[in-house]
């Protein structure tokens, strides 16, 4: 099976890696990473987002693992479009947040709309930091948790050096 997802991805952390798990369990993997140009009109706040070939190195570097843990293959491919390479037909699977739920739709009707099969849309949990708000990119950006959702030192009130 071949299995598209697509992202900022900006820094990767818990949530993206139970999405890649989810991809990398159903088949091999193309992961759309959003153009610079994209990937600021896809983000629901206004906050700096790193180069691309930045993001695209720091995510091969998180899917090479995972690929050999799976015995799967897989590819980032540049998205410059909204509703990205899932459009195109080779595709069976479309892995996304529940977030993103809607875009999955959208892109079952272009593909509709071209001719293609629709892809199976899973649905991938979010995943919660340690107090109970979902890890997201901009929370880290932001100071309040690390990639794996633990409340960072300044935050919590606890003191670095201990």
């Amino acid at each position: 099976m071949k299995v598209a997802l697509g992202g900022t991805f900006d820094p990767v952390h818990d949530g993206h890696r139970a999405l890649f798990e989810r991809a990398f369990e159903l088949g091999d993997v193309t992961v759309g990473l959003t153009s610079d140009e994209l990937a600021p009109k896809t983000r629901n706040v206004d906050r700096y987002v790193r180069p691309y070939d930045e993001r695209a190195a720091a995510l091969e570097r998180e899917l090479t693992e995972l690929a050999a843990e799976h015995d799967r293959e897989f590819e980032v491919r540049e998205l410059t479009e909204p509703t990205g390479i899932a459009t195109e037909p080779q595709f069976d699977y479309l892995v996304v947040s529940p977030e993103t739920r809607d875009g999955g739709e959208l892109v079952n009707e272009v593909r509709r709309d071209r001719g293609h099969e629709p892809l199976t849309v899973e649905v991938v949990d979010h995943v919660y930091a340690e107090d109970g708000e979902v890890i997201s990119s901009t929370r880290i950006v932001e100071g309040e948790i690390d990639e794996h959702g633990n409340r960072t030192p300044e935050r919590d009130g606890r003191d670095a050096t201990r």
